[in-house]
């Protein structure tokens, strides 16, 4: 499966550079173009059904589906690359999640050098799925959209909002599933 999900975000990225090239090169080079987007674009269908069919083959991703899913903003790829990719989910504290995705700050201090707090390290292909899924539970989803403007509201940059927003939402999925429970909008406010 996790090789499916690589397989899929490379041929993800094939497909930009493609769309890149058809908006610079002239039109007369586009019908070149043209036949490979579409090439890309029904692989990546087929490996999107593959990875469903992975899923609904085994009864324990079909749980973890299932539980993740039930939150707004986490579709079938955000839970596919979750499964396949951080099968410690759910096995794990709070704080070893947030540092496995590489969303916990990190303070850089040295002696009497207080540095600002940034994220690194982690697993970055789930962090960029998890971003994206954020990008879409702020629009749907009551609970982080709050979140954020309460961010903003404090002054937080845009960024920094989202990505703190996108660490309660990996905390919220780990005790989601070390507790076997689906979302609920009341618990997650807390």
């Amino acid at each position: 499966m996790s090789d499916l999900v690589i397989r899929r975000n490379q041929l993800l990225s094939m497909q930009t550079m493609e769309k890149n090239r058809i908006q610079i090169l002239p039109k007369e080079l586009h019908s070149s173009i043209k036949p490979i987007l579409t090439a890309m674009k029904n692989q990546i269908t087929k490996i999107e059904e593959k990875l469903i069919k992975l899923i609904d083959e085994c009864p324990e991703y079909q749980s973890k589906n299932t539980i993740l899913q039930s939150v707004p903003g986490i579709g079938n790829i955000a839970a596919t690359s979750i499964i396949s990719n951080v099968p410690e989910l759910g096995y794990i504290t709070n704080k070893q999640a947030a540092s496995l995705i590489g969303v916990a700050p990190i303070t850089k201090e040295s002696g009497r050098y207080k540095g600002k707090r940034t994220i690194q390290g982690g697993r970055a292909q789930v962090r960029t799925v998890l971003y994206m899924a954020m990008m879409s539970a702020m629009q749907c989803n009551p609970v982080f959209k709050a979140t954020y403007q309460r961010l903003l509201d404090a002054g937080k940059p845009k960024k920094v909002a989202i990505v703190a927003c996108v660490r309660k939402m990996v905390v919220t999925l780990n005790s989601m599933l070390r507790d076997g429970v689906m979302w609920d909008e009341n618990k997650a406010k807390i």
